[in-house]
C-alpha cells in the first residue's frame, strides 16, 4: 500500500465498460512511501477529494470486488492522521 496526496482528477467519457461510473484521481505518493515518487492514477470509490491524504492499494489488491476490471491502484481510505 501507498500513502499519497490527491493532487487532481481525471475525466474520461470513453472507457472500459467495467469502469463506467467510477471516478479517477491523480495521486502523488509521499516521498518516503515510493522509491520513484511518480504520480499515478487511482480509481476512487470512497469519495476522496483533492488535497486529501489517502491510502492506496496497488496490484491485485486494488481489484478486490472488481476482479474483471483493468485496475492496478484503488483508493481504499482517507487518512485522518499518522505518526512516524
Amino acid at each position: 500500500m501507498v500513502i499519497g496526496k490527491v493532487v487532481g482528477s481525471i475525466v474520461s467519457t470513453r472507457k472500459c465498460e467495467n469502469l463506467v461510473g467510477n471516478k479517477f484521481m491523480i495521486i502523488e505518493p509521499l516521498e518516503e512511501m515510493s522509491a520513484c515518487a511518480a504520480r499515478f492514477v487511482a480509481i476512487d470509490n470512497i469519495g476522496a477529494g483533492i488535497g486529501e491524504t489517502v491510502l492506496v492499494a496497488t496490484g491485485s489488491a486494488a481489484r478486490v470486488g472488481m476482479e474483471d476490471s483493468p485496475v492496478d491502484a484503488a483508493i481504499v481510505g482517507i487518512v485522518d492522521e499518522g505518526q512516524k
